[in-house]
């Protein structure tokens, strides 16, 4: 009885709050957000109830079942080290595991980069890839503000990331542009339009460029191409922001996907750049990203620390340890890195044969058009040169769903379902829409 009793007097009590409330709710006339298309494109799926309906949309590799690839070898690693009793549980340091940057570093710039060895070279372990570019746009934003420092806008390709340009945004860059990247017609990267775009560019202007394997087109820049665009950035003043957001998944090995980053840095311009390593090494669940700052003077190697320290702390204090462990413990042993990059590699080869049976299926139903654009780009993802109309007939009459610009995922593709694609496209490109 005295319980109820207690019970009924805290509800009037409640009561008696809320009615003495007079100020106005806060939440109540918020609008909600546009929403992202890939989440609309996921929902519209889930929501399919064909059967032979298919997501080339995702982010994540697939292997031949599809599902969500680990190497067993990763997998062996990651029970090893959450088995290991001495392991410490303490909060690890703002910037992240030294021995992780330390390697993330070198996959980045190699063993004997002499910014390194001059000790130019700041590294900071963020949470993923999305991490690392807002933990980079916060640092340009910094400067931004400063007398002396980036007057210009930031200019993103045509297409990218469609969380790019909300992560500069949120970081305080208004001024977000485009540059020509991906040519429907051509079916690749017209470099001579990017490079009339990034001659306009105001001086000092932030240029973000994917190093490899770039989302969603899958069409990298050729050597040649980045020796202009480089010459170029280093003659109109334009700094560089460079991606990697699926390194080693491109050509199969970290430092050969990082090759523009390299050569930016033996030509002695400052940069930052946003790797990732939860692609090829399965690690989506943990996250594990790292940002690199390749500066011109050693002497402002304190200051950028401090002011990253600082960012770090208002964002997320400390970022999680493990998927950072585990890829330090595989990069830092020869025998484990042997055995991972072999894993890689083979990956790597599952998506170009996938692109190249695709191609051939496609020539073999008699689609009009050249296709051999898909086996001439690289990672992931691929564009198939769809466009809007023919994107928007796969989902309603053919139950496929792949990004609003025709790109998708390659490692979706299997064997149990590449007929069915195939024919869709040529469906697609066929029928009078």
């Amino acid at each position: 009885m005295t319980q109820h009793c207690h019970g009924t007097d805290v509800q009037g009590a409640r009561q008696q709050v809320v009615e003495r409330c007079t100020h106005p709710p806060v939440f109540v006339d918020t609008r909600p957000a546009a929403g992202n298309p890939q989440s609309k494109l996921l929902s519209a799926f889930r929501s399919d109830t064909h059967a032979n309906k298919v997501y080339l949309a995702g982010k994540e590799y697939l292997g031949e079942e599809g599902h969500v690839f680990v190497q067993p070898f990763v997998g062996k690693i990651k029970k090893r080290i959450s088995a290991d009793p001495t392991l410490c549980p303490d909060y690890p340091s703002p910037f992240g595991l030294a021995e992780f940057i330390k390697r993330a570093t070198a996959a980045a710039l190699g063993k004997n980069s002499p910014a390194i060895l001059q000790n130019r070279v700041f590294g900071v372990q963020t949470i993923g890839f999305t991490g690392a570019v807002r933990l980079g746009a916060e640092l340009l934003r910094h400067w931004y503000e400063a007398p002396v420092s980036w007057p210009g806008p930031v200019y993103l390709s045509s297409p990218c990331d469609d969380s790019l340009a909300g992560i500069f945004q949120a970081a305080g860059f208004p001024d977000i542009r485009r540059y020509h990247y991906w040519d429907a017609e051509q079916r690749g990267v017209r470099v001579e339009k990017l490079l009339e775009e990034l001659e306009r560019a105001p001086e000092s202007s932030v240029v973000v460029l994917s190093a490899s394997a770039h989302i969603p087109t899958g069409a990298d820049l050729s050597r040649e191409n980045w020796a202009l665009i480089t010459q170029l950035m280093t003659r109109r003043r334009l700094f560089p922001f460079i991606l990697l957001p699926a390194q080693g998944l491109g050509r199969g090995e970290l430092e050969r996907d990082a090759w523009p980053v390299q050569l930016c840095e033996s030509l002695g311009m400052e940069l930052l750049c946003a790797q990732s390593f939860s692609h090829c090494f399965g690690l989506y669940d943990e996250c594990v990203g790292h940002l690199l700052s390749v500066l011109r003077r050693s002497s402002a190697l304190f200051a950028v620390r401090s002011r990253t320290e600082e960012l770090v702390r208002s964002l997320w204090a400390e970022p999680p340890a493990g998927g950072a462990r585990l890829v330090a413990a595989v990069l830092g042993n020869p025998a484990h890195l042997v055995e991972w990059q072999e894993g890689v590699r083979h990956m790597v080869e599952r998506c170009m044969l996938i692109r190249e049976k695709l191609r051939e299926k496609l020539r073999i139903l008699g689609c009009p058009g050249s296709w051999d654009h898909l086996t001439q780009q690289t990672g992931l993802y691929c564009c198939t040169g769809l466009n809007v109309k023919q994107v928007e007939f796969l989902p309603k009459r053919r139950h496929i769903y792949l990004l609003p610009d025709g790109c998708l995922n390659v490692s979706a593709i299997n064997s149990g379902n590449l007929d069915h694609i195939a024919e869709s496209i040529y469906e697609a490109l066929t029928t009078p829409l």
